[in-house]
């Protein structure tokens, strides 16, 4: 049985906490089955203890003040987990399927068209851009805007009516 921590040790907060650290961190891990947990509160609490040692040092029992910050500690640290279960619980983050097999041969067949087409097809059906937008953010003419859309078209149906049949196929 480990002796109960003393408030003495002299009056440096060194040999403070050489007699103290190890009967309250025992005391600590008694309380939150967690050998981690109990350092870390202790640790904690001799931080706190250290910041006030001028005034703990007259204390009849300094490691009676160490140990109730050191239970807190712990408490607060429960609590907290507790709280953040609760949340998790009640607030389970959406899970969004993968992308289905059209949406893979899209991505596909969009990597396999020039970059140009690419951009114009992008920025015309998913950003929802006009011609006249688009030539401009390009610096094109807007018949050049629809000869790549045309093309980007063309490219992209023969690309996917090819993944289609190798589907088909396999």
């Amino acid at each position: 049985m480990v002796p109960p921590p003393t408030g003495g040790g002299g009056d440096s907060f060194e040999d403070f906490y050489a007699a103290n650290f190890h009967p309250l961190t025992l005391q600590l891990y008694a309380y939150t089955a967690d050998a981690n947990q109990a350092q870390d509160a202790v640790q904690e609490a001799f931080t706190r203890a250290w910041q006030r040692w001028d005034r703990l040092v007259r204390y009849d029992n300094p490691a009676a003040w160490v140990r109730h910050v050191a239970l807190n500690v712990a408490r607060n640290r429960w609590r907290r987990l507790r709280a953040a279960r609760a949340h998790a619980r009640f607030h389970r983050d959406e899970v969004v399927a993968g992308p289905g097999p059209d949406r893979v041969a899209l991505a596909r067949a969009l990597a396999g068209l020039p970059e140009r087409q690419r951009r114009a097809l992008v920025l015309f059906h998913v950003a929802d851009l006009g011609i006249e937008e688009i030539a401009g953010q390009e610096g094109v003419a807007a018949g050049t805007v629809k000869s790549w859309l045309h093309r980007g078209r063309q490219a992209l149906a023969a690309a996917l009516d090819d993944s289609t049949m190798e589907e088909r196929h396999v």
